[in-house]
């Protein structure tokens, strides 16, 4: 039955053409944006480890950098304590110049922030985040970095009664101490006299040849009535633990203790000491570094030996965190690039499919309209029935 109210047929090619204009549009966006599935892709969580991981490495440069140029201006002033050991020589100038060497280590030391965060004034450990993990049950943790902080305070310090005495070695009172092993046999006597001004925390560091041991009073060290024994042994059994060649080192439990250095290895050895507080910072013993008078050069060279092995220690602790945090960003770049590449292969388009498919799609909208021009002149034949 034919209508003309009803054109059956027009609506049939017109669903067509829709169709066919759906496709198309489809196709064509797929060749503007490149994409067959335009939905934006959630990367926030690998964005917030990367700006982690930058903010990190930024703060680890500036603290290594800043550890450096302390190590640098405490080996300059090594050099002026050097040089005020002669005898024609102006040490109040020297001293002058020391002076100025510790001011600039203290605004290094407290210019070393990146983002209010400094990593060298004896702070809390830094955590940053390194990545998420998903197990299998669906359950994501976090994993971090530390990133341990390193005192390079200069302030609190108060002196200690240590000496090195003996076995024609050099002689230093004070906090700190320093005297040669000659190769052969002969012994130098460091003798430990430990008073009641010591706390738990206490530190004394020893740096024999390349090597440096130390021990750390602890609170059942300082309540013993024989604390100084209990520092001497532990002090021994720290330098005992190098496994220094031809080094022996005998503990007599005298008053003071003592401990005797005996070189039979075939080379002199150095040995430097420092006693640092407890509540002071890690290099507070820079402030008793002083050679304005004659013979304080040998206390301050015992002195700033110590403070350079704590700042190299420093950049060194850094510098490995810093490599740590350098590896996982790249890990974390080739994880973005990977997501990326995986992401893409599911949404990006097969662009030599997607110009097959629009060329054969704009003819099935030719011919669709083509089709529905035809469908709409139907109605047309009715009126020749009334002819």
């Amino acid at each position: 039955m034919s209508s003309i109210l009803t054109n059956k047929s027009a609506m049939v090619a017109l669903q067509t053409l829709k169709s066919i204009n759906a496709n198309l549009g489809q196709v064509q966006g797929e060749i503007a944006t490149g994409k067959s599935i335009s939905s934006a892709k959630d990367n926030s969580a690998v964005w917030a480890i990367s700006d982690s991981l930058a903010l990190g490495k930024s703060s680890v440069a500036v603290g290594q950098n800043a550890a450096e140029t302390v190590a640098d201006l405490l080996t300059d002033i090594k050099g002026k304590i050097v040089a005020a050991q002669e005898s024609n020589v102006d040490r109040d100038k020297i001293n002058a110049d020391v002076t100025a060497l510790k001011e600039q280590i203290e605004s290094v030391v407290g210019a070393a922030q990146f983002n209010g965060l400094s990593l060298v004034d004896g702070g809390a450990n830094v955590e940053v985040l390194s990545s998420l993990n998903r197990d299998a049950a669906g359950d994501v943790s976090s994993s971090n970095i530390t990133v341990a902080t390193q005192d390079l305070a200069t302030g609190g310090y108060s002196a200690k009664d240590v000496f090195a005495t003996g076995g024609g070695g050099e002689t230093a009172n004070g906090d700190a101490f320093s005297f040669s092993l000659d190769n052969g046999g002969v012994a130098d006597a460091l003798t430990i006299a430990v008073g009641t001004a010591f706390e738990a925390g206490d530190k004394v560091a020893v740096r024999v040849g390349d090597q440096v041991a130390s021990y750390t009073l602890t609170q059942s060290d300082v309540d013993a009535t024989t604390t100084d024994d209990l520092v001497a042994v532990g002090l021994k059994n720290a330098i005992d633990s190098l496994g220094i060649d031809g080094l022996e080192i005998d503990y007599d439990s005298g008053t003071p203790a003592e401990l005797a250095f005996t070189n039979n290895g075939t080379q002199d050895v150095a040995v430097t000491g420092q006693f640092t507080d407890a509540g002071s910072g890690g290099l507070g013993a820079l402030s008793t570094i002083d050679v304005s008078a004659s013979g304080d050069h040998l206390a301050a060279l015992g002195a700033i030996e110590g403070l350079i092995d704590t700042a190299i220690d420093a950049a060194a602790s850094l510098g490995s965190s810093a490599g740590r945090l350098e590896t996982q960003s790249d890990f974390i770049s080739k994880l973005t690039d990977s997501f990326t590449s995986g992401i893409g292969s599911l949404v990006d388009a097969d662009m030599e499919e997607a110009s097959a498919n629009l060329q054969a799609l704009q003819v099935q909208q030719q011919l669709g309209v083509q089709a529905l021009s035809i469908t709409n002149q139907a109605p047309q034949s009715i009126l020749s029935l009334f002819r």
